[in-house]
Parts: C-alpha cells; structure tokens; sequence
C-alpha cells in the first residue's frame, strides 16, 4: 500500500503499523524497571474516539464540504507533530489545541478554494506533510480565532519524469518510499533520505530545509531544487526550471525553508541521479575524540566527496557499536553509479590513519559492482542496525526523557565550541535528571569548513514532570550552541521551538524583509502564523 494512503499513528511516529505491541512495551518496562528500581507499567494507549477536543469553531461551506471535515478523528490526528513530547501528550490523551477543520484538497482548485475561504474568515491555515516535524512546526497557534490544516496527501503523484536531464516534477504530497518506487523502474533514485523518510513528504523536506543522510557533498533538499510551484493568498509563486541561474536572488532560496509562512508548496522539480551500484565502506577506530575529529576534517578537506563520513564519540559508539567506551568510531562509506569506489575508501582510511585511525585491511568493504554486501558486519553494521528507522514509541510514558538538538560550526572553533556545550548542558541536565544521565555526540554531516554535531541526551523524569525538565535542557542547549557561535537548528527546522534561537542569529534586516515578503505574499498573516516571525 503507497505510503500516502496508509492510517498515521496518532501516539507514535510513522503509521499504525510502526506501533509497537503491548508485548515489546511491557519488556521496555521491565528494563526501566529495573534501572529504576521500582516497578514500571506502560499506560494503556487510548481511543481516539473517545479523547476530548474543543469545539470546532468553523462552520464548513456546502462547496468545500467535500474534502473539508470537522470529525472528531481528523481533528485529533492533525494536532501534533512528531516530537516526543507532542507523543507523550497524545498518549495520555491530552489534545490541547487541535485544528478546527481538516482540509484534504485533491488538486490545484481545490486547494485555491480552502485557502481563499481561510484568507477570508481570518483562519490560521497550516501546510501538513508527513507531520514528521520535532519543532512544533504544524501545530494549531494558541491564539487564533480558528484553524484549518491543509493536508497535502491528495497531492500523491509523480508527473513528470526527465531521463535526458535527470529530474522530475513531483507533487508535495508524495511521501519518500512512494517516489523511490516510482524512480526505480527507470534506474534512478533522489537519493534524498532524512532520517524521517519512511514518513515525510517531498513538500516538508523543501519548506523544512531537509538535511538527508549523506555526510558531505549533496545533504541538504537545496541542492536537488530546480523549480517550485507554490500558492500564497496573492496567487501562485512558480519559478522558472533551470540548472542554475546568475539572475538575482533566486526564486527557491527564498521559499526552501519557509516552513509554510509564505504559501503552500504544490509541487517540485527535482534533481535525479542514477542508482549506485559501487560501493566502500569502512569503521576506522580512534582512540580520542580529537584524534577522530582531526581525522574527519582531513578527509572532509581532501575533497573525496564520501556519502557517509559519521563520527561517533566515545558514548556513541559503546551504545550502538559495541565499542569499550574509551573510543571514537568513525564510518565511512562511498558510492557511485559508474566509477568503482575502491580508491577512494583507500585514500580516506589512508588519511584516517595518519591520525592514528585503526582499521585492519580485510575489514575495508568494497563491492565492484557486483552487488557484495559492504557496512553490514562488525562496529559499522552494529551502528547500521541502531540507526536505521525511529524509535517507534516503545519508551513512551515509562519515565525516559530523551531527545537530540543538532547544530553546525566552524572547524577553528570546534574543540571549543563542543567543550562548552557539553560544560553547559551537562549541568543543565544534572539539575533536573540526576548524574545518571547521559550526553552523546556524532558528527552527520561535514563540510570542509566545519562539522555539524548532533547532540543526543537522555535519562529518567519523574511522570508528569517530563516537560519541564525537557524545557529546562533544551533551553541550556539553545542558549550554548548560539552562545558558542553556531546555528540553533542544522536540519530540524526552526518551528516555533527554535524562534528564541532563530531570533538570535539571523539578522535583524533579514528579519525586516522576510516580514515585508510575508506581508506582499500573505498580507492577512494567516499562513502557519508564528513560525519563523511573529503573526
């Protein structure tokens, strides 16, 4: 069954066939348990017919009754987004502030329609994708006068394939397995894979700024855009399709990461490439942090172009590579459609090595083309099988708090910027989970000018009292990596979470035109209102 057509879970992410069973809950709980010391017990999963909502506060037109609901079950799914909190909360079936109405548009007119009628009742309109979002960013604002969520799933299609310049116009609603079973028959692939892919949509990664699994070279959804196709309430934004252009400020800069507050994305051109064939990879052990990190920025400079250069810190790797805990893992892999990858892993680990990277020779992966298994065995496989996919929830309610915030800086000020921020949040957590709590790192993307490190964190909150010890570490967070120089979201998106960060760091100008822009685009400020800026 196609993705988009497929019933979302409302406590978990993905769909209700991600769902954990109550048997792998129960065993969760007797893991916490222990650790605990004290008995701990899933809480039952409620029905959704039965949560309590607000009342709607729209009343539908006879012409848009057709794809525009105000049933209690789409009310409910559409409230939140996918952050472990907004899961938490609809596992203990509080659902604060859901939409009022639920549009699904199945086409171009269709969507016209329901923004034109939220343009003029005043309603907030609020683009939805795969709901993937961990920044509050499709959430229902506090104070509107009503709210209409515009799932995008109707717009499901691939229209349009260009073998000869290798790209395709896809619509917004297309969810990442969907396109790639539509490309693989032609040989071709995005190759755009978020960690959220079984689950978002081709629209969300553009209005998000996606960052997707390839370390260096192409990660973020920038540089797979050629065109957009988008509506605000002044009428429709379609860029011209083009390689690239010299011609001004572009067109798509401006609306890849608008995160909804300009308009509605319809539909994308986007660049393809052949599937890979070719294949290296290889887990290199350091004995130091620096000394891995050293290493990466060496290989990152050489301009080798590897499409996985991940390093794991010492925590890191011990959890999901079974390393002892003294240190660094760093994973490196290559791909290609046509040339054979072999040199270019051997010049990689040959770099590692200089720093004091260990690797034995037969533990170095290469498929010729032949299709060989490679970064399935040992430390590189253990991390493989960790990583791939989400949690889908079997923690949820037992008392764990978790959660990551990502970042980028420069490498002149890396050792720095990582010893301060791990001064600043492991106090911060501290204070409110106690010394069992845990601090990780890893590198997902490097650029030759600086790494971007994904901080990870966890440990134990009293129930009930998750948010605000939440709260209190995610504000330590925001506050030392923009205090340290570096960026308050690397790929998460901004939202409404990261606004205090955001607010910081962008300058003040920019901030004056994007205003200007929303109030020429959006002048009744009803697009996904305090995201980015201020209603």
């Amino acid at each position: 069954m196609p993705v988009w057509n497929q019933p979302r879970s409302f406590w978990t992410w993905g769909n209700v066939s991600d769902e954990p069973t109550q048997a792998e809950r129960e065993r969760m709980a007797r893991v916490v348990s222990e650790r605990l010391g004290r008995e701990v017990v899933p809480p039952p999963v409620p029905k959704l017919e039965e949560v309590a909502l607000t009342a709607t506060r729209v009343s539908i037109p006879e012409p848009l009754a057709g794809f525009v609901s105000t049933s209690h079950r789409e009310r409910a799914l559409h409230t939140y987004g996918g952050h472990s909190l907004e899961l938490l909360k609809a596992l203990r079936g509080q659902f604060d502030n859901p939409p009022d109405a639920v549009a699904r548009p199945r086409d171009e007119a269709e969507l016209e329609a329901v923004l034109a009628w939220c343009d003029r009742q005043g309603y907030a309109a609020i683009p939805y994708g795969g709901a993937t979002s961990v920044v509050w960013g499709v959430n229902v604002p506090a104070d509107s006068n009503g709210a209409v969520t515009i799932d995008m799933a109707g717009f499901h299609r691939v229209l349009e394939v260009d073998d000869v310049s290798r790209a395709a116009r896809i619509e917004a609603g297309v969810f990442g397995p969907d396109l790639e079973d539509h490309l693989r028959p032609q040989g071709l692939t995005l190759r755009h894979f978020p960690q959220s892919f079984p689950w978002s949509t081709v629209g969300g990664w553009v209005a998000t700024r996606s960052g997707g699994h390839y370390a260096t070279n192409h990660t973020h959804i920038d540089d797979f855009v050629e065109s957009i196709r988008m509506l605000t309430p002044r009428g429709w934004w379609t860029s011209r399709r083009l390689p690239g252009s010299g011609a001004g400020p572009s067109p798509d800069r401006l609306v890849i990461g608008s995160e909804g507050i300009l308009g509605v994305i319809t539909s994308v051109w986007l660049r393809l490439q052949k599937r890979p064939v070719y294949r290296a990879t290889a887990g290199v052990v350091f004995p130091s942090w620096t000394a891995g990190s050293e290493a990466t920025r060496h290989i990152v400079q050489a301009k080798l172009w590897p499409a996985n250069l991940r390093l794991l810190d010492p925590v890191e790797a011990q959890a999901s590579a079974a390393l002892d805990g003294q240190q660094t893992l760093l994973i490196v892999g290559f791909e290609s459609a046509d040339v054979p990858q072999g040199p270019n892993v051997q010049a990689a680990v040959g770099i590692a090595r200089e720093f004091g990277g260990q690797v034995d020779d037969d533990a170095i992966r290469i498929d010729d083309g032949s299709g060989k298994a490679t970064g399935r065995e040992g430390a590189v496989g253990a991390w493989r099988q960790s990583f791939i996919g989400v949690n889908a929830g079997v923690g949820n309610g037992l008392g764990l708090l978790s959660d990551t915030f990502e970042t980028a800086i420069t490498w002149d000020r890396w050792p720095e910027f990582d010893a301060f921020v791990r001064d600043r949040v492991g106090r911060a957590l501290t204070e409110v989970l106690g010394e069992g709590a845990r601090l990780s790192c890893r590198f997902t993307h490097v650029y030759p000018d600086g790494p971007a490190p994904y901080y990870s964190f966890s440990g134990i909150a009293p129930p009930g009292g998750e948010p605000d010890a939440w709260q209190h570490i995610k504000d330590a967070a925001t506050q030392a990596v923009v205090d340290a120089g570096g960026t308050c979201t690397h790929h998460h998106a901004v939202g409404r979470m990261h606004r205090p960060g955001y607010d910081r760091q962008v300058p003040e100008l920019f901030q004056a035109s994007l205003r200007a822009v929303k109030q020429t685009l959006d002048p009744g400020g009803i697009l996904n209102p305090g995201v980015l800026i201020d209603p």
